[in-house]
């Protein structure tokens, strides 16, 4: 990824963002959370990508450089943490559950103004201790450092409803099963079927945003049937696709 900016100061606001639209590559000298109150939020960096609805918020360290997407109309809701202060204690963009209490204090601490009063303050230290009680999500997905499996995963993310087999793609790309299984372990940290499952459920939140229907997701995305696509989806987001996603109320301003 290539850094277009260098913003000192991680901003604390909300931001709206069309479908479609981007926040081009950046890094801050401060810790961020971001948070999509609507639509559905990608986060990219030179190690992979990050995609939360809106039941999820992405931590992004300080001096991490990130380009951010929007898939559906997109209510961005930033917070800003100085480099000092890391309550999670992570060096890398994680992704976290975000429960009804904590998008209701991020949705208005984003929308009060840094006035220093000490209601700002105690609404901030609330809300940080609930970023302490937030289970860390797996929705990771990495990019390949190897050419051989820049190009096997090219593939998939092309047509993730692709179901061929490992071996059957390694005689695309011309490695074997074998190779190519232990490679997902040592360069991506996770094994062939892990990585093609998060891929497909990344493009499905994607599809979900632009509001296609569960049915066509599934198929699109590579599920044998949309009732197997919808229990996957259920075990990981704690939700049903056709109730996704869950948005935090729209406020003036």
């Amino acid at each position: 990824m290539t850094e277009t900016r260098h913003q000192p100061v991680a901003p604390t606001r909300t931001q709206r963002l069309a479908s479609g639209a981007a926040i081009d590559a950046h890094r801050h000298d401060d810790h961020q959370i971001v948070y999509a109150g609507r639509g559905v939020l990608g986060v990219t960096t030179g190690a992979g990508s990050w995609i939360a609805p809106g039941t999820r918020a992405i931590w992004v360290p300080a001096g991490t450089t990130h380009a951010h997407q929007a898939h559906g109309e997109l209510d961005l809701h930033l917070v800003g943490l100085p480099a000092t202060e890391n309550p999670l204690g992570l060096d890398e963009p994680t992704v976290l559950a975000v429960g009804p209490l904590l998008r209701e204090l991020i949705v208005t601490y984003t929308r009060t103004p840094d006035d220093g009063r000490p209601e700002r303050a105690r609404l901030r230290a609330v809300l940080l201790d609930q970023l302490r009680a937030s289970p860390q999500q797996p929705l990771h997905l990495p990019t390949p450092t190897t050419p051989l499996l820049r190009t096997l995963c090219e593939i998939l993310r092309t047509d993730p409803a692709d179901g061929r087999t490992l071996a059957e793609l390694g005689r695309e790309v011309g490695a074997s099963d074998r190779t190519l299984s232990r490679l997902f372990k040592s360069d991506l940290g996770m094994t062939f079927p892990q990585w093609r499952t998060q891929l497909r459920l990344h493009r499905a939140l994607v599809l979900l945003a632009q509001d296609t229907p569960v049915t066509a997701v599934a198929h699109q995305c590579g599920w044998s049937s949309a009732s197997a696509f919808i229990e996957v989806f259920r075990r990981t987001f704690g939700h049903t696709p056709g109730t996704h996603p869950p948005r935090a109320p729209r406020r003036p301003g």
